[in-house]
């Protein structure tokens, strides 16, 4: 693999969301949801904790909300990808070590990416902010 790859770049301008940078757990996962302060915003409810690593991680969780596998499917990429490049390059940056763990609520079957990206985005600077 080539140096460029393996930082992000290369294959068309693709970035790679990093192992190390993903909460999949389901004990992590559950630990967050018990421990983690919730941010509410129209869409989402965010779990954000300290890191036990020296980064910050991110987490999603689409639950079904009766809705079909390609709709769940179309708000997990829009999350993950909001993550990947929009919190935690910034949050990185900031020096703060957070994991986050992002659950769509039903309203988020609704939403545009533009609407989601907003709210993290918010929530970002709301983090960085507080340093």
């Amino acid at each position: 693999m080539s140096e460029e790859r393996a930082q992000g770049g290369g294959e068309g301008g693709r970035h790679r969301f990093p192992p190390e940078a993903r909460i999949t757990a389901s004990e992590e996962i559950r630990a967050l949801f018990r421990r983690g302060k919730r941010k509410r915003t129209r869409h989402l409810d965010v779990f954000v904790s300290a890191s036990p690593v020296s980064r910050s991680r991110w987490g999603v969780v689409v639950p079904k909300h009766k809705q079909k596998i390609v709709r769940r499917n179309l708000v997990k990429r829009r999350l993950r990808e909001i993550g990947r490049r929009e919190m935690l390059p910034a949050l990185d940056a900031a020096g703060r070590s957070l994991d986050l763990l992002v659950r769509a609520r039903p309203e988020a079957y609704h939403a545009t990416f533009e609407a989601l990206r907003e709210e993290l985005v918010q929530l970002r600077e709301e983090l960085c902010s507080r340093g």
